[in-house]
């Protein structure tokens, strides 16, 4: 081939790449402008979808529509309640709406609300507790508290008996029901050999509202485990991960309930709970102790320490078989969020305040220190 031939193969070669060049750069600029234009349509799809799902589903409705929110309901569980109820328009926007305008501290009770109520009107009223029903009285169940000790308040506020109250939540039939309406939380191990009590722990801690005088015992027990079970729920994918049981969750975080003194101390406490349980060693908490012992008392004696009783932890290794009391939020947090430190003591000072250490010779020191006048 003559040098002629060779540059016109060459120059013809040169064409063909700028014509495919060409249709690259062409069929980019198609493929561009057509993500551009469905992002311009999906954009003002998604705009109209936003700001129609932030107005009154119907502006000129005046029925009142009653919404229940139970004790210890998150916003996700509030938001699928109004959107069902036909309050709002789309559950996932209240909820977002709610948590970007930092609203998340809503008030149970049974609301009566409008479909013409704008989403600022909806969060005041759950905020503020204005309900469409006020409850006749309200009951309080603080931490910390034994089903015994529940019972007392359950007769002083209602007109059930302490000894009904108790009958009723210890008998068979009440449990097999109980487990059945809520599976996800009552499992078997209530029913274990060693439990003391299988509701023990499981009656949540918080301030009920009544809209009768006169409510049933069956009312009042389950309102206070479906609570359990609210504030149990956002856990159990976590639990599950990480092998665990409710019962683990609810008995641990009773343990911190008793033991600590302040928010920060429940997770500081936690981690001396779960360095122990890493080594084998008894938690050794004296609540368990007064557990066992059946009564409170001032002071835990060193012939307590030796009571021969499944949940108690100077004996026993590892957590109690049940809950010693009902733990709140905080507790249970606590358990799934612990402080990290090498503690492996602490004590409670005669005001309250613990003091925490990782060597049993520190530990004495602090009793010398902070509990020699007691």
């Amino acid at each position: 081939m003559d040098n002629g031939s060779k540059k016109e193969v060459m120059f013809e070669r040169m064409r063909e790449k700028k014509k495919e060049v060409k249709i690259v750069r062409r069929i980019v600029l198609i493929i561009a402008l057509v993500v551009l234009i469905i992002g311009l349509i999906g954009g003002r799809y998604a705009y109209k979808y936003i700001t129609g799902g932030l107005q009154p589903v119907d502006p000129d409705s005046e029925k009142v529509i009653e919404v229940e929110i139970p004790i210890g309901s998150g916003v996700d569980t509030i938001a699928s309640k109004l959107a069902a109820a036909g309050i709002v328009k789309d559950a996932r926007l209240f909820k977002y709406y709610a948590k970007f305008n930092n609203s998340s501290q809503f008030q149970a009770g049974t609301y009566g609300l409008t479909k013409a109520m704008t989403l600022d009107e909806i969060i005041e009223s759950l905020k503020t507790g204005k309900v469409y029903r006020e409850p006749v009285f309200t009951m309080t169940i603080p931490e910390g508290l034994t089903l015994k000790q529940i019972a007392k308040i359950v007769d002083q506020r209602t007109s059930i008996p302490e000894k009904e109250f108790l009958e009723y939540v210890n008998d068979e039939a009440t449990i097999n029901m109980l487990m059945g309406k809520y599976s996800k939380i009552l499992k078997e191990d209530i029913k274990a050999e060693n439990i003391k009590f299988p509701l023990e722990g499981y009656l949540y801690p918080a301030t009920y509202p009544f809209y009768e005088e006169k409510p049933s015992v069956e009312t009042i027990v389950d309102m206070m485990v479906q609570a359990t079970a609210l504030n149990v729920t956002p856990y159990l994918d976590y639990l599950q991960n990480n092998e665990k049981s409710v019962h683990w969750l609810l008995t641990f975080a009773s343990l911190l309930e008793e033991e600590a003194t302040a928010k920060s101390d429940r997770e500081t406490i936690a981690s001396v709970f779960y360095n122990r349980l890493e080594i084998d060693m008894p938690l050794q908490t004296d609540p368990t102790v007064l557990y066992s012992l059946g009564e409170h008392k001032d002071r835990v004696l060193y012939s307590d320490l030796e009571v021969k009783d499944p949940y108690n932890t100077y004996v026993n290794k590892g957590l109690p078989p049940g809950p010693i009391a009902g733990a709140g939020k905080s507790s249970l947090e606590a358990v799934i969020d612990p402080a990290k430190t090498d503690y492996l003591f602490f004590l409670a000072d005669p005001k309250g305040n613990n003091h925490f250490t990782d060597s049993y010779e520190e530990h004495l020191k602090n009793r010398t220190r902070y509990l020699s006048g007691d």
